[in-house]
């Protein structure tokens, strides 16, 4: 079903409230574009990575894993590229001590000592870089995401799962420092799921960057219960070790398995075929096959589905094109707000 609506209009006179949930690189470039359109961002991004210069820096120094913290911080910043482009430089690996870290993932974790939590640093750094919106992690605590695979077996960890190329049944989070210690989102990230005109799950990878931010209870608690429009972003490609012949039907129903119910409004997804010989599979070793169509299952479910070309083909990979993923968002947003009035 093809969206014909895209004129992207204001709600009542105000910025329209978008919160967006997930972690990757398919966070930043959504997030960037709905700032472009004028909405009223907030970005709430997973704990749970420790894989690359994250993984190294939280064990190193005990602190939230910081890079999806750092490109979302980018993306809403307001700050010149100069200044950016420094938050961002990553050192080469000729400086053996420094190899592959971002100087933005120093600064967070700096500044997660001073202030003693993640929360307010992210907040004080902010104001800083001048941010447009704002960014709040999922939890005040590093979360370590667990999966129970179909064979029976489990294991913990972000990287070590994906690794393990098994089917997987279910995911949830535990606080990495006091596992028995349920993990919580702190007050503001559920109050701005609340209050949004529209949530969007994703882009990003289903198990892994999506799923463990909805494990913390209270959040993906405020997930179902928002008066909100509920958006799904399916990915583009399947994910071997994740999501491996998965329709995008599928994909939504592992996430109503996880959270006890129908809870998604509406999915958008990509309708335009990757070219054959495209994708570099060695650069992008986790992706394996477009994901198919069950337009019916969704819409059995009572699911609005909005099939669009969605896609953005660069650097041999095959990625959302926030612009137009955007425009969507900002349709629903309005149609939300449009929505709640009638119902006062």
């Amino acid at each position: 079903m093809l969206s014909q609506n895209k004129t992207i209009r204001v709600v009542k006179g105000r910025r329209p409230k978008v919160v967006v949930i997930g972690g990757g690189t398919g966070l930043p470039v959504v997030v960037k574009s709905l700032k472009n359109k004028n909405a009223d961002v907030t970005a709430i991004v997973t704990v749970a990575d420790d894989g690359g210069s994250s993984g190294i820096i939280r064990d190193y120094i005990n602190v939230v894993p910081p890079g999806d913290i750092r490109n979302v911080l980018t993306s809403l910043s307001d700050l010149p590229k100069t200044e950016l482009d420094v938050f961002q430089y990553r050192f080469d690996s000729k400086d053996t001590f420094f190899a592959g870290h971002a100087i933005g993932n120093f600064i967070i974790a700096a500044l997660s000592e001073i202030y003693s939590n993640i929360f307010d640093a992210v907040q004080v750094l902010s104001e800083m870089m001048k941010v447009d919106g704002h960014v709040y992690p999922a939890s005040n605590h590093s979360l370590t995401l667990n999966a129970e695979f179909t064979d029976g077996t489990k294991l913990a960890g972000e990287s070590e799962i994906t690794a393990a190329d098994k089917k997987v049944k279910r995911v949830w989070v535990t606080d990495s420092e006091n596992p028995d210690v349920k993990p919580e989102a702190v007050a503001p990230v559920v109050q701005a799921i609340l209050d949004a005109d529209v949530v969007v799950l994703g882009p990003g990878s289903l198990f892994t960057s999506v799923l463990p931010n909805l494990m913390i209870d209270n959040l993906g608690k405020a997930v179902c219960e928002t008066k909100a429009e509920v958006v799904y972003i399916c990915n583009i490609m399947t994910q071997k070790g994740e999501t491996l012949g998965f329709t995008d039907a599928e994909h939504v129903k592992v996430l109503d398995e996880h959270l006890g119910g129908n809870f998604v409004d509406t999915v958008l997804v990509n309708t335009t075929p990757v070219p054959e010989d495209y994708m570099d599979y060695q650069k992008y070793d986790e992706y394996s096959i477009q994901v198919k169509y069950d337009f019916q299952t969704m819409r059995d479910m009572g699911i609005r589905v909005i099939s669009n070309d969605f896609l953005s083909l660069h650097d041999n990979g095959a990625f959302h094109d926030g612009d137009k993923v955007s425009d969507e968002i900002m349709n629903l947003a309005f149609q939300s707000d449009q929505r709640k009035n009638e119902e006062r």
